[in-house]
C-alpha cells in the first residue's frame, strides 16, 4: 500500500463508492465529497497528493467548464497537487484545455479498472517527484546558506584596507576572474568571500578550494568529478567541485602550488567553460565566478618555467593586492580589540584589557604571520592571563635574532629605522624604554616610526 492521500470529487455516489473501493487496496488514505464547493474548506488542502475531480456537476451540462473552474481553484490553494480530471463526454480539446490548465491526466467514464490504476499511479510517481525536487531544492537553499554564511569579518580602518575594498567593490559586480595575492595570514580568503558576498552570484554557493592539499593523482577527480568504475574506489558518479560551485564562486586558493601538468588542465576548463568527468567522454558546461588566490610571486615563476604565462592571463584580469598586518597602522590594535572579546567570550575571561606598554609592543612588531599570527598571539595571551592586564610580557612574539649579512642598511634612514626596530624589540615595545636607551624623546621615536609608515 502506497503511503498517498487521494481526494475523489463527483457528484455521483455510486462513481465515489466504486473508485473508495477499488483505490483502498492501493492507497493508504481515500477520502470522497460529493460537493466541489466542500474544496474551499477542504482542511489541509495542500497534504493531499492525488485529486480526481469530474468535469460537471449540473444536471443536463456537459461542458466540462465546471471541472476546469474547480481546477483553476485547486490549483490556486494547492499548486502541487496532482489532479486528474474524469468525464463521461470524451472530447480532445476538453482534455487539452484541462491538460494546459494543470492537470495530470484525464479519464473517461466508463472507465477500466487496470488503466485507471496505472493512471493514478503515475500521477502519484508525478506527485512523489515534484515532492522529491521541492524537498532538494529546500536542502540546497539551506545549504546554500549554510556554506555562505561566514563568521569572519574584515575589520579595520586603515588606508592600506579601504584601499583594496573599493577595488574589491568595484570589480564584485562584474564576472570577470580575479587573482588575489599577499603574504600568508592576510585575509585572502575574507577578500575572496567578499568578492562573493558583493557580487550578482551571492545567493549560490561560494566554493574554496585549497590547491594545496590536493594530490596531483587526485586533481582531476576533485576538481572536475568522476564517474562510477572510473578507478577502484569509484563506486558512484561523483560531481567535483567545479560542478558542486555551477551558477557560484570557485575560490581556488595557493593556485601557485600547482604543477605544470594540472596547470594544462585547469586552463582547459577555464577556456572552454566546460569539464570532463574523469572515465567519462561527456562534455560538462559550468558556470562559476572563478576567483585565485596566492603567495607566490607568479610573474617571477612565469619566468622561471614555473607557471604558465597563459594562465596567468586567464585568471588574472583583476588583480588585488591584500596588504601584510604590517602595513596597516593603526588596525592592529583594533583586529587586536576584536580577537581578545572574541577569546574573553571563549574562555570566559571578563574584564580582560591590553595596558599601553603591550599595545606598543604588538603596534612594533612585524608581523610576519600577519592577522593569522596575531590571532594566535591574542588566543595565547587570554589563555595563559593571571590578571586583568595584559602586559608585554604576556605576548609571546618570536623575534628573530638580527643575521650578520655583508649588506647593510641601504640608508641612514634604514640604519636608524634598523636601531630603532631593535631597540623596541629589546625593550619588549616599550616606547619609552626604547627611546631611553636611543637618548632621544618618546616623541621623537614615536615621529620617526611614524615617518617610516610603521605607525
Amino acid at each position: 500500500m502506497l503511503d498517498a492521500k487521494i481526494l475523489v470529487i463527483d457528484d455521483n455516489k455510486s462513481v465515489l463508492s466504486a473508485l473508495e473501493i477499488l483505490l483502498q487496496f492501493e492507497y493508504n488514505t481515500v477520502t470522497t465529497i460529493s460537493n466541489p464547493n466542500q474544496i474551499s474548506s477542504f482542511p489541509d488542502l495542500h497534504q493531499i497528493d492525488i485529486v480526481m475531480l469530474d468535469m460537471n456537476f449540473s444536471a443536463g451540462v456537459n461542458t466540462g467548464n465546471e471541472g476546469l473552474f474547480w481546477l483553476r481553484e485547486i490549483r490556486k490553494k494547492a499548486p502541487a497537487i496532482s489532479v486528474i480530471m474524469m468525464t463521461a463526454y470524451g472530447a480532445i480539446d476538453l482534455a487539452v484545455e484541462a491538460l494546459k490548465e494543470g492537470a495530470a491526466d484525464f479519464i473517461l467514464k466508463p472507465w477500466n479498472n487496470d488503466k485507471l490504476l496505472a493512471t493514478v499511479r503515475s500521477a502519484y510517481e508525478l506527485r512523489k517527484s515534484q515532492k522529491e525536487v521541492h524537498q532538494l531544492r529546500q536542502k540546497e537553499s539551506h545549504l546554500k546558506q549554510h556554506i555562505n554564511q561566514s563568521k569572519n569579518y574584515i575589520i579595520g580602518n586603515s588606508k592600506a584596507l579601504n584601499t583594496v575594498l573599493n577595488l574589491v567593490g568595484k570589480v564584485a559586480k562584474t564576472n570577470v576572474n580575479v587573482l588575489v595575492t599577499g603574504e600568508n595570514g592576510t585575509g585572502k580568503e575574507l577578500i575572496a568571500r567578499e568578492l562573493h558576498k558583493l557580487s550578482s552570484r551571492s545567493n549560490e554557493v561560494f566554493i574554496a578550494v585549497d590547491m594545496g592539499s590536493i594530490a596531483e593523482s587526485l586533481f582531476e577527480s576533485e576538481l572536475f568529478g568522476h564517474a562510477k568504475g572510473a578507478f577502484t574506489d569509484a563506486k558512484e558518479d561523483r560531481a567535483g567541485k567545479f560542478e558542486a560551485a555551477n551558477g557560484g564562486t570557485l575560490f581556488l586558493d595557493e593556485i601557485g602550488n600547482l604543477s605544470l601538468q594540472t596547470q594544462a588542465k585547469l586552463l582547459s576548463a577555464i577556456q572552454n567553460k566546460t569539464i570532463v568527468r574523469v572515465g567519462s567522454n561527456k562534455p560538462i558546461s559550468v558556470d562559476i565566478r572563478l576567483i585565485c588566490a596566492t603567495n607566490e610571486n607568479l610573474d617571477k615563476m612565469v619566468v622561471d618555467g614555473l607557471f604558465r604565462e597563459d594562465l596567468l592571463y586567464r585568471i588574472n584580469t583583476i588583480r588585488v593586492e591584500v596588504p601584510p598586518l604590517r602595513e596597516r597602522g593603526n588596525d592592529i590594535l583594533i583586529l587586536a580589540d576584536f580577537y581578545l572579546n572574541k577569546f574573553i567570550s571563549k574562555y570566559g575571561k571578563q574584564g580582560l584589557r591590553i595596558n599601553q606598554a603591550a599595545q606598543e609592543k604588538l603596534m612594533a612588531y612585524p608581523w610576519p604571520g600577519n592577522i593569522r599570527e596575531l590571532l594566535h598571539t591574542i588566543e595565547r595571551a587570554v589563555i595563559l592571563s593571571e590578571s586583568n592586564v595584559l602586559k608585554p610580557e604576556d605576548f609571546l612574539l618570536h623575534v628573530s635574532k638580527p643575521i650578520s649579512v655583508d649588506l647593510g642598511p641601504e640608508t641612514l634612514e634604514d640604519m636608524e629605522l634598523l636601531m630603532i626596530t631593535n631597540a623596541l624589540n629589546q625593550n619588549d615595545g616599550n616606547y619609552s624604554a626604547a627611546a631611553e636607551q636611543l637618548g632621544i624623546s618618546r616623541q621623537t621615536l614615536y615621529n620617526k616610526m611614524k615617518k617610516a609608515g610603521k605607525q
